[in-house]
């Protein structure tokens, strides 16, 4: 029988979500009193009368109606694309069944960049963390680097798997000569 299935972290949002939300709140509100007082057969606020004043003279062709138009929709998207994204890409999730916990994609780099300096022949090592890949890239100074290359992805392989990560990357190795 296996645990609870590992999900990705998501982000909270509470207070961007609560200012939007109290945002159009208080636009609603206004929308909504205004209307009340016309329908109540008193004049509608000064905005209002503004506002069709300007939709008389302009016309949708011109170019103040579609640039705003543009920055509207292009804040829309962006807001539906911050309330659709996952957040939080950084953080790796470790399996576990009793605790929940994640390991960011710097620290399991580092963690697995002190292992491969351990390799004999290893000069100097850059670890780039990805959620489904990690790439080392090595450099060597004094053994054969087919040997170091084989070392290396021993050395990573067994480091992915003590990280205890629920979706363990694929290791990518490469390893070069200095000059």
């Amino acid at each position: 029988m296996t645990g609870p299935r590992a999900r990705r972290f998501k982000s909270v949002r509470r207070i961007p979500a609560g200012l939007t939300a109290l945002a159009v709140l208080a636009v609603a509100g206004l929308f909504l009193y205004d209307l009340a007082a016309v329908r109540a057969h008193r004049p509608g606020m000064g905005w209002r009368r503004e506002l069709v004043r300007q939709l008389e003279r302009q016309t949708p062709a011109d170019a103040e109606v579609l640039i705003a138009g543009a920055v509207l929709a292009v804040a829309g998207a962006v807001l539906l694309l911050l309330a659709v994204a996952p957040g939080m890409r950084g953080i790796l999730v470790m399996r576990g069944s009793e605790v929940r916990a994640g390991l960011g994609r710097k620290a399991a780099g580092l963690v697995l960049r002190d292992r491969a300096m351990e390799v004999s022949g290893v000069r100097s090592v850059r670890v780039k963390t990805g959620r489904s890949r990690v790439r080392v890239r090595a450099t060597s100074h004094f053994r054969e680097l087919a040997d170091v290359r084989a070392d290396l992805e021993a050395v990573i392989a067994v480091g992915i798997e003590e990280l205890g990560l629920a979706h363990p990357p694929v290791a990518r190795v490469r390893v070069r000569r200095k000059g």
